[in-house]
């Protein structure tokens, strides 16, 4: 049995599932707020109740934002930040008496993705996370690439290719930079430029409604969104040239994505032609906590 652990800013969702993937146990609980110790202590208790509901042991894996620095062995770059400069795997190992393997949140998604999701058969997949932030995540045959300094897939903190006038310098990120991906195609940054343009406060999810039902102003930030995204990947491609690219996170569900976007990623890659599917996540919001399951392969 193979157990993962997603754990976020608001929630912890754990998940139980047998060698073929088929869920034995699910539960998810409110992620105690700023308080590591407690969120170290929650993960225990939502394994041991998994484990008390199947009757079995299992492996665990866990997702995180962040992730764990190869100098310090410490959690850096958590939008949770009570995480950060902690050796989270150390201490959820003690407290589960058994090894523990984390990975980023985006490497998890990417990689449930590549095993039995959207991009299943792909040799090379990248994962998209669109939603509060913009992440990502690289799989080649079914194993996570992290890279040398464990940043592999931070395609969300490059610079803007190819920016217009109104997109350089750009805003500036929390990373300390400015004119970041993350800044200008992140769920509130697409609210956030909505309302300059506008003086209307909707969520990036309401903006795209209002597209759908013909406000023109909606169907013009939706386009530039569409455009910087496809600008984003366009760039991924040029660099790794993937099989295939999921998306997920809340922006993932605006479904015009899916026609509008890989035309305009062809326009930007260096190529005469582009035919790289760009694909919804299909497990959707479980992708992150049965990536962080599928972290033990052969368990």
């Amino acid at each position: 049995m193979r157990i993962g652990i997603d754990l976020g800013g608001t929630k912890i969702e754990a998940i139980a599932l047998d060698d073929g993937g088929a869920v034995l146990c699910r539960r998810r609980i409110a992620t105690p707020a700023g308080d590591y110790a407690a969120v170290v202590g929650a993960i225990a208790k939502l394994v041991a109740e998994l484990e008390r509901h199947t009757a079995s042991r299992g492996t665990v894996g866990v997702g995180t934002p962040g992730a764990l620095s190869l100098h310090s062995g410490l959690i850096k770059n958590s939008n949770s930040t009570a995480l950060n400069g902690r050796p989270l795997d150390r201490d959820l190992a003690r407290a589960l008496g058994r090894p523990v393997r984390l990975e980023n949140d985006a490497n998890c998604f990417a990689l449930s993705e590549a095993i039995d999701g959207a991009g299943a058969g792909a040799d090379a997949v990248f994962g998209v996370i669109l939603g509060t932030g913009v992440g990502g995540g690289l799989v080649v045959h079914k194993r996570i690439v992290t890279g040398r300094n464990h940043i592999a897939g931070e395609w969300g903190h490059n610079p803007m290719p190819w920016p217009g006038a109104d997109e350089w310098p750009g805003p500036r990120c929390y990373c300390g930079k400015t004119g970041c991906i993350e800044s200008l195609i992140s769920g509130p940054a697409l609210a956030s430029q909505f309302a300059a343009r506008t003086g209307r406060r909707l969520s990036a999810q309401q903006i795209a409604a209002a597209a759908d039902a013909g406000d023109r102003h909606a169907i013009a930030a939706i386009e530039r969104f569409e455009d910087r995204l496809a600008r984003g990947l366009a760039m991924v491609i040029n660099v790794l040239d993937p099989d295939t690219i999921v998306l997920g996170g809340g922006l993932s569900n605006i479904q015009r994505l899916y026609t509008a976007v890989p035309p305009l990623m062809s326009r930007y890659a260096f190529s005469d032609g582009i035919d790289t599917p760009l694909l919804r996540a299909l497990n959707g919001d479980s992708s992150g906590v049965r990536g962080a399951a599928w972290l033990w392969p052969g368990a």
